[in-house]
């Protein structure tokens, strides 16, 4: 192929200009870049929340590459038939994508490169999804890492690399070739009325991203060890949602929090912290890919888990469990597309804990409402709750929601926003749950709230007797 053969740049979860070592790689070629993004299976089979915020994101990153004279070409298919028919088309010489983790991913990209090499073009993937490679941290026994204190332990003195600006110049090819229309792609249909609620709270793109960053490193990383826990606050940096579809990079937040370190900002070491859970949940998928649909640790394979939906399993997925920590972070989940991470860990042990119901249920049903899904976070944290996973304390964790509640919402006022019944003064995001969710539910603001379908301590009772019941 000619050195002047254009380069194929292939995204998936790393929608932005900057800090993007495949596009940066593409241009430095100097020659022609044609972005592409692909509607292929990892694509058809998203739920309907982050289905449609990739959607708006891809919408986002298009509208972006042309202001810098580029464009993005939109096709539906295979992965490998795609490429190769744009490289047909084109005569690219190089396809150039970021890495993703995942086992689909890799067996995916795998073949791709295979395939794209026996034809002469230059296939090359590229970091920048995660801070670390997961094969290059290494216990000093050489095995992977199994409990987090010790991973972050061995990462956070560790180089990271510093971002990469965005391309100064993509040059686009003499022709581009033809590309589908995203509406007809249709990726938000399953959202139906859900998506005009939860649309108003998006932070869209790359440079929205940049601006949640900058406002939580200037004003929130100071309080963040106190405030990333009181849901009713202002106190996270919300960037799961950016950090999912790669509108922003681990590395830019990684530096960010450490200037605010080096500042004395006392919550950033916490943050990074936080940043690191995320490698780790990376570092588990890769090493034990079952984590994303069996039980991490073997020895529950056995527990009788609740599989059905039951009433109560139904109640907990509607919001009216009648235990109000629960109900209110699932409520925002449907209004915002995401929900509080101490509202995670509450919902989650209620469902799996105080419901005996299993965790891939709690799992299924965050992979359709959450616009911030990512694969490893959402089946490590799950498994983390459900006791099933890579948590260093034993199974007997089971969250008192109502003592949480008193806890990280004592005036009530993250309540107060979400739930609805039984209040003269009714917040308008709590009523705009009743906006948001199917019409087949038949709940309105005017109903009663629930008695509790399974009171907190004795669904803790219930949980400790079944797990000692089973010799846990």
């Amino acid at each position: 192929m000619s050195k002047l053969s254009p380069t194929l740049v292939w995204f998936r979860r790393d929608l932005r200009l900057s800090d993007h070592a495949a596009l940066t790689a593409a241009a430095a070629r100097g020659a022609p870049v044609i972005p592409v993004f692909i509607n292929d299976d990892s694509v058809s089979t998203l739920g309907a929340a982050p289905k449609w915020r990739l959607g708006l994101g891809v919408e986002h990153l298009k509208t972006q590459l042309e202001k810098h004279g580029s464009g993005l070409i939109l096709r539906t298919g295979n992965a490998l038939d795609v490429l190769q028919s744009l490289v047909r088309e084109t005569g690219a010489g190089a396809v150039y994508w970021s890495r993703l983790y995942d086992p689909q991913a890799i067996a995916r990209d795998t073949e791709v490169k295979g395939a794209l090499k026996a034809i002469d073009v230059e296939a090359k993937s590229f970091g920048g999804h995660l801070m670390f490679e997961p094969w290059t941290v290494e216990t000093k026994t050489g095995g992977f890492y199994k409990v987090y204190t010790p991973f972050w332990n061995r990462v956070k003195l560790t180089d990271v690399e510093a971002p990469l600006p965005a391309p100064a110049d993509l040059a686009a090819p003499p022709t581009w070739p033809s590309s589908e229309a995203l509406a007809d792609w249709e990726l938000g249909h399953a959202m139906r009325r859900g998506a005009d609620i939860v649309r108003p709270h998006v932070r869209l793109g790359e440079a929205a991203a940049q601006e949640r960053l900058g406002y939580f490193i200037d004003r929130l990383v100071a309080g963040y060890v106190e405030g990333r826990d009181q849901p009713w606050k202002d106190g996270t940096s919300n960037l799961s949602e950016n950090l999912a579809l790669g509108e922003i990079s681990p590395h830019q937040c990684w530096h960010a929090g450490m200037r605010a370190r080096h500042e004395g900002k006392s919550g950033a070491e916490v943050f990074l912290k936080e940043l690191v859970w995320r490698e780790f949940a990376y570092h588990l998928m890769h090493h034990t890919p079952r984590i994303l649909d069996q039980n991490w640790k073997e020895g529950w394979d056995a527990f009788p888990w609740n599989r059905d939906d039951t009433a109560e399993v139904i109640a907990w997925k509607q919001g009216r469990t009648g235990i109000q920590f629960v109900d209110a972070a699932m409520r925002e989940m449907y209004v915002t597309g995401r929900m509080h991470n101490r509202g995670r860990m509450i919902v989650a042990s209620y469902l799996t804990k105080h419901l005996l119901t299993d965790w891939k249920v709690g799992q299924k049903w965050f992979e359709d409402c959450l616009i911030d899904w990512d694969p490893a976070a959402n089946a490590m944290g799950w498994q983390w709750s459900a006791g099933s996973g890579p948590d260093a304390t034993p199974y007997f964790r089971v969250f008192n929601p109502v003592t949480q509640l008193d806890k990280f919402d004592k005036q009530r006022d993250y309540v107060s926003r979400w739930i609805a019944e039984g209040r003269g003064r009714q917040h308008d995001d709590a009523l705009s749950y009743f906006a948001a969710i199917p019409r087949a539910w038949d709940l309105s603001p005017s109903d009663a709230y629930p008695a509790p379908v399974v009171p907190a301590d004795e669904g803790r009772k219930r949980a400790l007797g079944a797990y000692e019941n089973r010799g846990f």
